[in-house]
């Protein structure tokens, strides 16, 4: 549902979804391959991509619903009001719990609120807005 193929897919499963929000999980973050993974690290600033993926998730399954096989391309051009509360995740066993509620979608893009958890402990949060390229 997203075009990034191999390690990028960093979403393991979706647990819940709606018209305005997905529930998805990810045990990625621990992984020693993980693409965005540095030298010291995931930081935590790279969880603004699993925002991103969450959202490239959730419009693909409302294409779905809506019979579209395919949803349209996005481009992420924007991330606001980002929050990190931890420095680096790789270290935080089990999975994490990737929250994007959608605040505004029409045939041009939308824009969601985002926020990643683990455990209950809220690790980042922000707004993320998408263009669909005609």
């Amino acid at each position: 549902m997203i075009p990034h193929t191999g390690a990028m897919c960093l979403l393991d499963a979706v647990c819940a979804w709606d018209e305005h929000t997905i529930h998805a999980i990810s045990a990625g973050h621990a992984r020693a391959d993980n693409p965005l993974r540095g030298e010291l690290g995931l930081h935590a600033v790279h969880l603004a991509e699993y925002g991103a993926q969450a959202m490239a998730v959730h419009g693909g399954l409302l294409a779905r619903a809506r019979g579209v096989a395919r949803a349209r391309a996005g481009r992420l051009v924007s991330l606001r009001d980002v929050k990190l509360f931890e420095e680096y995740v790789d270290r935080l066993d089990g999975h994490l719990d990737v929250h994007a509620d959608c605040l505004y979608a029409d045939d041009g893009g939308a824009q969601y609120a985002f926020r990643i958890e683990h455990r209950g402990r809220l690790l980042a949060s922000g707004r993320a807005a998408v263009i669909h390229p005609v």
